[in-house]
């Protein structure tokens, strides 16, 4: 008997959301999209072995987040979001003419829900040097007010100590304090998390931007946008059961479940190691 247009949109509907990011970063994006999705599976890669994507060339990172989509489209999964900003900011497009999954980012959500808070409209962003120099938010947050002001400051190394787990030392409060006094001396009233690894450290930055600024974590917002396309798509998984979730890492795969649950805010247990080679088999430079 021929499978009927309906058994196939159940089939799809069953299938993880993919989601990837250099390291563990995107896994606060995967916590929100848990707790707003109870029902969905999931699929994650950390690409530790090639962190930060921060410090990538464009062309780099087009690689690997092609690289990536290919192999969580092979999995197979419904619809594919980049968890990293800075991959985000140099692939989305490239990706999503190049893969029939559909694919998201993370930029937009923050943005839009930046200007839809700011009074002010003087928007702040920190984010990795990928994403400053990709213009990717100014763009973003133009097209939804053309008038608003937008003051990106780039936080090298940040990503490295927050992946580190040094998120009480001295040092890293002493580089904090570095990049958010250039950005508070040009008043911003919102200012955005522009990297999945800031709300780690979210009290902090909070602290030296002062109480009158409001912080915007965009992981809340793309949990709200992976929902809002599985029901216009119709791909919400049947269902009440809780769903599960998987991880495949190309760096350590003990560290990365370890690190990881301190990011996700619960135990990484099904994590499998996924080699560079198998990755350059799908997409060669």
């Amino acid at each position: 008997m021929a499978t009927s247009p309906a058994d196939n949109l159940l089939e799809l509907a069953a299938l993880p959301i993919g989601m990837f990011d250099s390291g563990m970063g995107g896994l606060t994006v995967l916590h929100e999209c848990l707790v707003q999705l109870p029902g969905e599976h999931f699929a994650y890669v950390g690409d530790t072995s090639r962190f930060p994507y921060g410090e990538k060339s464009r062309e780099e990172l087009q690689l690997y987040s092609r690289q990536i989509s290919a192999f969580l489209e092979s999995v197979p999964c419904k619809l594919i979001v980049v968890a990293c900003y800075s991959a985000t900011s140099a692939a989305l497009p490239v990706l999503q003419e190049e893969f029939e999954t559909p694919i998201i980012g993370v930029v937009i959500p923050g943005a839009r829900a930046a200007v839809e808070t700011s009074r002010y409209r003087r928007i702040g962003v920190l984010a990795t040097e990928a994403t400053v120099a990709s213009g990717a938010y100014p763009r973003a947050i133009h097209a939804l007010d053309s008038g608003a002001e937008v003051i990106q400051q780039a936080c090298p190394g940040l990503v490295d100590y927050i992946e580190a787990g040094d998120v009480a030392s001295q040092e890293l409060a002493d580089a904090v304090r570095g990049f958010t006094e250039p950005l508070k001396a040009r008043r911003p009233d919102v200012v955005i998390m522009g990297c999945t690894h800031y709300p780690l450290i979210g009290p902090m930055l909070q602290r030296f931007l002062g109480r009158d600024v409001t912080l915007i974590n965009p992981a809340a917002e793309i949990a709200r946008e992976v929902e809002a396309m599985l029901t216009r798509q119709g791909l919400e998984r049947p269902g009440e059961d809780v769903g599960s979730y998987r991880f495949y890492t190309t760096g350590d795969v003990d560290r990365f479940r370890s690190t990881g649950a301190r990011f996700l805010q619960m135990p990484l247990t099904r994590v499998r190691a996924l080699p560079l080679e198998r990755l350059g088999d799908l997409v060669r430079p």
